[in-house]
């Protein structure tokens, strides 16, 4: 490995350049644009890599899928990464253009230089270094690199279906999201699903005057925050009935887990803008991994323009997104989300923009030991070990259908700023996860080796 390294620091600027290619192509799922010119870019990076790479079509945008596979009985790892990325709006907030990457007090900003083109990146140039110094993998390794993540990969559960025995493997590794607000590593083993609806309250056909038609013409911004009440009480208690059903408890070692992560509440308060934060660690990290969340995340009625216009609103809109934890079932709560609509507000019309399941891989088996073993030989640091994050990522498409323990090792910084402006990735954090991949890749070997010596 220290030869690996000597070749890493050599190739600094080259690594660089790649990065720098992808991220100045953009492909932003939600418009359908560059999305296919993205493909075809990391496509030929991954075959220059060493990486057999072919095209897999889906409903929507292509599955860029790779792999190296000396021996198809040993062992095998699949990476997951996503391609897409977010809009860039708003565009007057950038310090610099959103998709020319810039380097500034050591970071890289671009759009997807953290989520998720400085992570994936970092697991192809680590294949690539590792071949060039070794010639070949002690593993197999598969790619399966998506183009719809950042719309909620609607098409990616129905694609690992249809080549289940294709992505066939003993474990799933994904580098996305931030590390750990103190920069020490993080160990993930699952994430929260989603669930994110539209509801629609309609009044008058159109905007009425609120004088000449007030009391008369019904507001139904108020039809939605009586609706509101009517679904939480005062301590955030989701009264919708069967919402916490079927919420699996913690296991007694996911508790001591929770109980030996790291909490600074002062610096957690101010690195999230937030800081009138009041809580003990225990109970934050069990709001954040455990629980579920009924978030409002849009409200949109009337004039919000400058100055008064006194109107009646004719429609009134809300969104919002729930956070599952295991095993809430999307589906099912949709159920009865609108069954709850309509019994309080029968007027009003739900529709449900996109969901995710929840997923959770335990944390006693033996190659989430291995995976934690060869992060902290990467960083030198002790990695924190999380039963869960409080994002959302399609893990369930591996640990429900593939039957695949999953693991998630971040390699952004916990700042990263993933669907702002000015999104970045330090250049540390790009360096360090090409070595923690090629590290990772070394020490599966090794387990594997001793597998099969047992």
């Amino acid at each position: 490995m220290e030869q690996v390294l000597r070749v890493m620091e050599e190739r600094k600027e080259e690594y660089l350049e790649q990065l720098f290619a992808v991220l100045r192509q953009a492909s932003i799922s939600a418009h359908n644009s560059g999305i296919r010119e993205c493909a075809e870019l990391v496509k030929g990076m991954m075959e220059e890599s060493g990486i057999q790479t072919r095209f897999l079509e889906t409903a929507g945008h292509p599955v860029i899928y790779g792999e190296l596979i000396h021996d198809p009985e040993a062992f095998t790892v699949l990476i997951y990464g996503h391609y897409d990325v977010q809009p860039a709006d708003p565009l007057e907030e950038w310090l610099s253009p959103p998709f020319e990457p810039t380097i500034r007090d050591g970071r890289i900003y671009c759009r997807g230089a953290g989520d998720n083109k400085g992570q994936f990146m970092a697991h192809i140039l680590a294949v690539k270094t590792y071949l060039d110094v070794f010639g070949s993998l002690p593993i197999n390794i598969k790619m399966v690199l998506e183009g719809e993540e950042e719309v909620g990969s609607p098409n990616l559960a129905s694609f690992v279906e249809q080549h289940e025995e294709l992505l066939r493997a003993d474990l799933v590794y994904t580098a996305d999201g931030p590390m750990h607000d103190s920069g020490a590593p993080y160990v993930l083993l699952g994430v929260r699903g989603m669930l994110y609806v539209e509801l629609t309250a309609q009044g008058g056909k159109w905007d009425s005057h609120s004088g000449n038609k007030g009391n008369i013409v019904p507001n139904p911004a108020w039809t939605l925050i009586e609706l509101l009440r009517t679904m939480r009480d005062e301590n955030g208690r989701v009264l919708i009935a069967g919402f916490y059903d079927h919420i699996r408890k913690p296991t007694e070692a996911e508790r001591e887990l929770i109980r030996r992560l790291p909490y600074d509440r002062e610096q957690i308060a101010e690195k999230i803008g937030y800081p009138a934060l009041e809580m003990d660690g225990e109970t934050y990290y069990n709001k954040l991994t455990m629980e579920p969340t009924f978030n409002i995340a849009g409200f949109t009625s009337g004039y919000g323009g400058e100055g008064a216009k006194t109107i009646i609103p004719a429609k009134a809109t809300l969104k919002m997104d729930m956070r599952l934890v295991v095993d809430q079932d999307p589906a099912d709560i949709f159920g009865k989300f609108s069954a709850h609509v309509h019994k309080h507000a029968p007027g009003v019309t739900v529709r449900k923009l996109g969901e995710m399941k929840p997923s959770r891989t335990p944390g006693d088996l033996e190659v989430v030991r291995v995976v934690t073993d060869a992060v902290r030989s990467a960083y030198g640091i002790e990695p924190v070990l999380q039963p869960g994050m409080g994002g959302s990522l399609p893990d369930y498409v591996w640990t429900q259908i593939l039957k695949a323990p999953s693991v998630i090792v971040p390699y952004a910084n916990f700042d990263e700023a993933n669907h702002s402006p000015n999104e970045n990735i330090g250049l540390d954090n790009f360096y360090n996860g090409i070595r923690c991949t090629t590290q990772l890749i070394w020490q599966l070997g090794e387990f594997a080796k001793s597998k099969s010596s047992n």
